[in-house]
């Protein structure tokens, strides 16, 4: 266990996310269904028409529609929201057949961005509120636009023409990039306190490592799919489909080895489990989002992203931490307790920004119903009881049954989160539901993983206690 913190701290931690798992639950609930499902419907048409399942003579003739209205009768307007672009490879020289720029407002109403028609309006550094805008889609955003309505081939749009530049929110901002550095640091920190030597733990302990990792990437993402199927999010909500598969094809973290630790189980056989998946989702993470996502006509997993994604933020910083330990090995055992609390502290900080800054997005959790949230809870909790089942089958003795269980349901959903944040555009994901699950089951765990260990006493027995 990683030194640097007391345990009533620690504990403290678990409290904190504990409290924001209860809001998180039982807020939306009360929550009103958001009445955008026509723009929803309008935003996926135009996602399938970018992949080339429909007309796409549409992008032309909303961008020139746009730019024709008689914008004199138009109302201004400043709200906070996304910029979504959805972009066609097949549009060829015609820039008005390439892209369509939307401004969605967090209430889920969405606006056809009027764009000027020379593309150097939209280069960095040009003098018009469109400067630099193709980099500004991953961020929430403050708009400042006009709004006016327009018809097209009888259609009835909603249409928004940018006053100016758009702004990122200061809260937003902090979050995007710290939760890129926390997840490095973290990183870094799970090297500094492994070596080859625990790699080797492989041959010692061959049938905890082995059926832990069925667990992790063979019997977890099966459950997702199971559930999602049962539960009709793989026909309702794709992208909560598609969340689900990511939150359970995702390496476990420095939580599961947290949790090892009260729960007196085998914490060298977590920090094992932890280190081999995380070196394995470079592998098996892209490949079960691909395998069981591959026939969603609305889904198109962008495969590279997600391993580009994991290769920096989780493979090369462990890479770094391992070096220093094997370099310096003093200097890795001293620093180890900082980046141990650094985890957790900033890991805590993060799961709140996140969720004070994307609120709105939590909030529109209400249209799933209480079966989304009693699903994230039951992927993480089944997951840790099924660890028991199938370890206690093969004759794994209790100490590292309770690690198995741990791992198997317990995961990093910072990583998650990430991945979710990233791909989401170039996905269509409309209400950022891939990000929603992972969130949510990111603060849901904890509940389940302190439920899990107060259980271990009567079914898992250890001499220890």
């Amino acid at each position: 266990m990683p030194k640097g913190r007391s345990g009533s701290q620690q504990w403290g931690s678990v409290v904190v996310l504990f409290i924001l798992a209860a809001g998180l639950l039982f807020c939306p609930l009360s929550m009103a269904k958001a009445d955008t499902d026509a723009d929803a419907t309008f935003y996926r048409r135009l996602a399938q028409i970018a992949s080339g399942q429909g007309d796409i003579a549409l992008f032309e003739k909303l961008n020139r529609g746009a730019r024709e209205l008689d914008w004199a009768r138009s109302e201004e307007k400043t709200f906070a929201g996304h910029l979504r672009v959805i972009r066609a490879p097949s549009g060829g020289d015609n820039l008005d057949r390439q892209v369509v720029y939307l401004l969605r407002e967090l209430t889920g109403k969405v606006h056809i961005l009027s764009v000027p028609e020379d593309p150097q309006a939209l280069l960095e550094g040009a003098e018009t509120p469109y400067a630099g805008l193709d980099g500004k889609f991953e961020n929430k955003l403050i708009f400042h636009a006009r709004i006016t309505t327009g018809s097209i081939e009888g259609s009835d749009y909603s249409f928004a023409q940018l006053i100016d530049q758009p702004v990122q929110p200061a809260l937003d901002r902090v979050f995007r990039l710290s939760i890129i550095l926390m997840l490095f640091f973290v990183m870094v920190g799970m090297g500094l306190t492994l070596s080859f030597k625990d790699f080797a733990l492989v041959f010692t302990k061959p049938r905890g490592i082995i059926l832990g990792e069925i667990l992790q990437f063979g019997f977890m993402p099966l459950m997702a799919m199971a559930i999602g199927h049962l539960l009709g999010f793989y026909q309702q909500y794709p992208f909560i489909f598609v969340g689900m598969i990511l939150i359970t094809a995702i390496p476990g973290g420095v939580t599961s080895n947290l949790m090892t630790y009260y729960a007196k189980g085998d914490l060298a056989l977590s920090i094992s489990l932890t280190s081999f998946s995380t070196v394995l989702s470079i592998v098996f993470t892209p490949l079960l989002l691909a395998l069981y996502c591959a026939n969603m006509p609305e889904v198109s997993i962008p495969v590279k992203t997600v391993i580009q994604t994991i290769m920096i933020l989780v493979i090369v910083p462990l890479a770094v931490g391992m070096s220093v330990r094997g370099k310096w090995p003093r200097f890795a055992i001293k620093a180890t307790p900082f980046f141990s609390a650094l985890g957790i502290i900033a890991l805590l900080a993060l799961i709140a920004a996140g969720v004070l800054s994307n609120i709105h997005v939590f909030k529109d959790t209400a249209r799933y119903g209480v079966k989304f949230y009693t699903s994230v809870f039951a992927l993480t909790f089944m997951g840790m009881m099924f660890g028991i089942v199938f370890s206690k089958m093969i004759g794994i003795n209790n100490y590292q049954t309770r690690a198995i269980s741990l791992e198997t349901g317990l995961r990093n959903s910072a990583l998650a989160m990430t991945i979710a944040l990233l791909i989401q555009d170039a996905m269509g994901d409309f209400y950022s539901s891939m990000f929603v699950t992972s969130g949510l089951f990111g603060l849901i765990m904890y509940l389940a993983g302190v439920i899990a260990i107060f259980l271990y006493k009567p079914l898992l027995p250890v001499n220890k206690e």
